[in-house]
């Protein structure tokens, strides 16, 4: 404490046992970081580098302590000097990287890749604020920044060595031989940042590398001392813009640019840096390939493609169709999105303006494709679909295209979202390329997810069936032929109950919310999106409402729902759709007619340690995004693997659950993905809303201002949307899954028979583990196993 943190014992606050304790377990990870560098080094090994512009990485020292096994170690030395481990846990912030689904899985892959001992790279930005931290008032979220740097980061490590000239506009010139010159209008330095991540036991400590940006000249001393004390300092500030936060909104022009600009920025110096690191150990870049597999996560690096072949072409004096065929053989592409607004495409002015050197390689990158198709017969609608460029209305580059063409492998995160990427948005790109596209379901890593979350039935499944779960998630199946004990149920149940009342003094601290550990736990907890239809789940909570209130003579299942999740702050409808939640939050937990039956919750600034907290508790797991449109999910997972039970649509990765867990411990609802898309060109929701007496009076309620006295024209607008449009088919699914939740009901009033389907869940789910996923990428994508 004295030499690491300055003071003694005595005056040491929380916060600096904290940073002394970090200290202490990091010098043990650096002694295997380097070790696992230097080895990986000697034998030549090949890389892996995995690309994404989130990692939502949470709290760090639970994690490394539970895998270097330290934890009850260091928990009695903080104990003999009268400090609780738990406590100073509870103060490390969580590290604003991610926002969803996305970054979640990017930091599972990190941990399983060092696990399985693969050497990696992670490569993102260093964002000084991240998403944002949310905050309630009055119903409404209020986005803040989210200073988790405020106080610095003992993880992190800066390297100044590795920093990389990243630039912007100019123009592009040709010399009389055909080189062609790149004269950026502004640049910035990219500084890398490291943070070790380590394995389950020690077994290798791999690098997350992200990238912040600094000007060349931070300060200009002219302007500053004629008196344009703010405009000196305009380069660093737009250099700090760059990693300032994640996703920012880009309903105005500037917020566009300011996106591409974020993701040219990682992506060119990942690849500066991978190619650096290449030639240093082996010399040719001819094969890369052959040492370097690059990953990106979806298509917000798709720009490293054009970028690769940038510098090889331009500094590497490489061929443009060896480059290309370098290119290919050396990236992958997961998609994560079959929405096609959310496959990434910029304004072709905007992009040739900020990136004019790449939208030249773009076109011929385009016109070898092209090409390609027309040689093969490919029709014209289709080379349409297939082109880089999109031509219908406002020309625009298309970067989910461009990565799948520049990759060897395109890869969905779950089985339906595989083969309808095939049918839907990558058709043509499929029949021109039919061996590119393969499934990789995701995955989620035990040791967070139950081991570290979740002691209590950790502890219990050891003493069940042993150790070899630990190191083997899918040796949980051995838990299943204690299902139907009733001895065990009895310890399982005791171990939700405990789960269910820590987080209860949780809320009633945090939020002065009481909720009663005796209810059943109803959950959705996700990024809030009209997909994921948080607003179905919301009126049939107020159809539920309105039938308690009329039959109180029934025997109601007492229930909490609890909703969690941020809107993008540029997204109105999804920040309606939280208001409404609170809305509805605000009556009926005001009303006295459903005290003790019903309660909903709204929890403010959900991220990875509140999920840690609310998934052991949980006792029934909301995924129920309109069928074809969830990409997998992992929050499905999750739950099962705590033994929740599943109430969801046949969507992404609920599918390849129910075909795991067993129809009976699941509960499906709803329209089929192919049904969904039968019904699409002749859906006429406002028929089917009157044909559901429920579904019209809960709408009129909700339209009419019963929940919103203050403005009872609030959401006059969500609703109306819902009789003229309806394009997540709210209505379609709405009578099926108010039979769904009756179904749940039924199966909480036996008890028995719910736990046994849990404990089936946690039995059955440990296919899902992220290191089954990396040992599918290594062997089948990457080629490093």
């Amino acid at each position: 404490m004295i030499h690491r943190i300055g003071k003694d014992a005595q005056a040491a606050r929380p916060h600096d046992w904290l940073a002394a304790t970090i200290l202490t377990v990091r010098d043990d990870i650096i002694e295997r970081w380097m070790a696992s560098t230097k080895a990986a080094h000697a034998a030549g090994a090949k890389r892996v580098y995995y690309l994404s512009l989130e990692f939502l990485i949470g709290r760090l020292l639970r994690d490394a302590l539970a895998n270097l096994d330290l934890t009850g170690k260091i928990a009695e030395a903080l104990r003999s000097l009268g400090v609780d481990l738990g406590e100073i846990e509870e103060i490390e912030p969580d590290a604003a990287l991610g926002n969803g689904g996305l970054g979640r899985l990017a930091a599972c892959f990190m941990e399983s890749l060092a696990t399985l001992d693969l050497p990696a790279y992670g490569y993102g930005i260093r964002y000084v604020n991240g998403m944002f931290r949310q905050r309630i008032d009055d119903g409404w979220q209020v986005e803040l920044p989210e200073n988790w740097l405020q106080h610095g980061n003992p993880w992190e490590f800066e390297r100044r060595e590795s920093a990389y000239f990243v630039g912007f506009g100019g123009e592009v010139t040709q010399a009389t031989g055909g080189a062609v010159h790149w004269r950026p209008g502004e640049a910035v330095e990219a500084v890398a940042v490291d943070t070790p991540v380590v394995g389950w036991r020690g077994a290798r400590v791999n690098t997350l590398r992200l990238w912040t940006a600094k000007a060349f000249d931070p300060i200009r001393l002219d302007r500053f001392n004629a008196g344009d004390h703010a405009g000196a300092l305009a380069g660093q500030v737009r250099a700090e813009t760059l990693v300032r936060v994640l996703y920012p909104a880009d309903s105005t022009t500037a917020g566009q640019e300011l996106r591409l600009r974020q993701e040219y920025f990682f992506s060119s110096a990942s690849i500066q840096d991978i190619i650096r690191r290449h030639v240093q150990y082996f010399g040719d870049i001819r094969t890369l390939p052959d040492k370097a597999a690059i990953q990106l996560n979806d298509t917000h690096p798709a720009i490293a493609v054009a970028e690769l072949v940038r510098l090889l072409v331009d500094q590497h004096e490489i061929a443009f169709a060896a480059a290309w065929d370098i290119a290919k053989r050396t990236f992958g592409y997961t998609n994560h999105t079959l929405l096609p607004e959310a496959l990434e495409s910029w304004p072709l002015p905007l992009f040739e303006r900020v990136l004019p050197r790449h939208m030249q390689l773009v076109y011929q990158i385009n016109a070898l494709i092209l090409r390609e198709a027309r040689e093969l017969g490919t029709p014209d609608d289709a080379i349409r679909a297939i082109s880089l460029i999109d031509e219908a209305g406002e020309r625009r580059v298309r970067m989910a295209n461009l990565a799948f063409a520049g990759s060897h492998s395109v890869n969905g995160v779950a089985a339906l979202h595989t083969q309808l990427m095939k049918q839907t948005v990558f058709a043509d790109l499929h029949r021109l390329y039919p061996t590119r596209i393969n499934n990789k379901t995701n995955g989620i890593t035990p040791r967070r997810w139950l081991l570290e979350c979740n002691p209590g039935l950790t502890a219990l499944i050891r003493e069940a069936i042993g150790d070899r779960f630990l190191n083997d998630a899918e040796a949980l199946v051995e838990l299943d032929r204690f299902a139907d004990d009733a001895a065990f149920q009895g310890r399982f149940a005791q171990v939700k109950h405990a789960n269910k009342v820590a987080l209860a003094a949780h809320f009633a601290k945090k939020l002065s919310v009481r909720i009663d550990p005796g209810a059943l736990l109803d959950v959705q907890i996700k990024r809030i999106h009209e997909y994921k239809r948080q607003l179905l789940n919301i009126i049939e909570t107020v159809a539920l409402y309105n039938r308690m209130r009329s039959h109180p003579e029934r025997n109601w299942t007492p229930r909490v729902k609890l909703f969690g999740g941020k809107a993008a702050p540029s997204y109105v409808v999804a920040k309606q759709v939280i208001k409404l939640a609170n809305d509805v939050a605000r009556r009926i937990n005001a009303d006295p007619a459903v005290s003790g039956l019903l309660q909903v919750v709204f929890a403010p600034n959900y991220n990875v340690s509140l999920a840690e907290r609310i998934i052991p508790a949980a006792d029934l797991s909301e995924q129920i995004s309109t069928a074809g449109m969830e990409a997998s999910g992992t929050g499905n997972m999750k739950f099962a693997l705590n033994g929740a039970l599943t109430i969801g649509t046949l969507d992404g990765a609920n599918v390849e659950i129910r075909d795991r867990v067993g129809a009976d411990n699941i509960v499906i609802f709803g329209l089929t993905a192919d049904e969904v898309a039968a019904r699409r060109a002749d859906y006429r929701p406002r028929e089917e809303i009157e044909r559901s007496p429920e579904l019209s009076q809960t709408l009129m309620a909700i339209c009419s201002g019963v929940f919103s006295p203050d403005d009872p024209h609030r959401y006059q607008t969500l609703i109306g949307e819902l009789y003229e449009g309806d394009r997540y088919m709210l209505a379609a699914d709405f009578d099926a899954y108010v039979a769904a939740q009756a179904e749940v009901e039924r199966r909480w009033a036996d008890q028995a028979a719910w736990r046994a389907a849990a404990i089936r869940n946690v039995a059955r789910v440990g296919w899902f583990s992220s290191d089954r996923t990396i040992r599918d990428y290594a062997r089948d994508i990457w080629r490093v196993m």
